[in-house]
């Protein structure tokens, strides 16, 4: 069985969800400057996720929830998971309980960092994802894993994985993605056809 793995941010959704959630606080712009320096590799992704997180950890869980429900999905990607949800899964360093309105629509296996919530219903950050980790693992119970991303952060699941896609539906994959993918895809109906292939 061929296992997809796709990361959620940029990927799956059709935008970059934390600076969203910080326009709350008035802070989309630090957010995105905070955001853009992750994805490029020139801040470390768990130390920057934990800056993230202090930020947002401000805003009631519920109220995270509410705008991450009105998250717009990439229509091809999320149909092409809902036809092959057995051989999907997304791998994000986003966090587990804050992305549970989208895990809901997107209806695949999930692996993302994880929390544990307080006596104010407020979620605590527990671990980071070390999605090279995850793609080791599936490789265990899989013959194929693709892995489909943009990002530095994916760099790891890129090179754990049988094969890489830099998936630029969103904005163009950081050169460190580029430089070990096996394919650069900047549609998501070329992705598609892809993905298919590999079934």
């Amino acid at each position: 069985m061929t296992k997809f793995v796709f990361d959620l941010d940029g990927t799956i959704t059709k935008v970059e969800t934390l600076p969203i959630l910080a326009a709350e606080l008035d802070l989309a712009d630090e957010m995105k400057i905070l955001t853009d320096l992750t994805l490029s590799g020139q801040i470390p992704f768990d130390k920057s996720f934990r800056l993230r997180y202090l930020v947002l950890r401000n805003l009631p869980l519920k109220k995270i929830q509410d705008i991450m429900a009105t998250i717009e999905l990439d229509e091809e990607i999320s149909a092409f998971i809902a036809e092959h949800k057995k051989n999907c899964a997304v791998v994000t360093g986003n966090l587990d309980c804050w992305i549970e309105p989208l895990a809901d629509k997107i209806g695949c296996e999930i692996f993302s960092s994880t929390s544990e919530l307080d006596d104010k219903n407020s979620p605590v950050l527990k671990k980071i994802l070390d999605k090279g980790a995850v793609v080791r693992e599936l490789k265990k119970t899989c013959d194929k894993v693709v892995a489909i991303g943009e990002s530095f952060n994916d760099v790891p699941m890129f090179e754990a994985a049988d094969v890489s896609i830099a998936f630029g539906g969103v904005h163009k994959p950081v050169d460190a993605a580029i430089s070990v993918a096996n394919y650069v895809v900047f549609d998501s109906g070329a992705l598609c056809r892809l993905l298919k292939k590999f079934l």
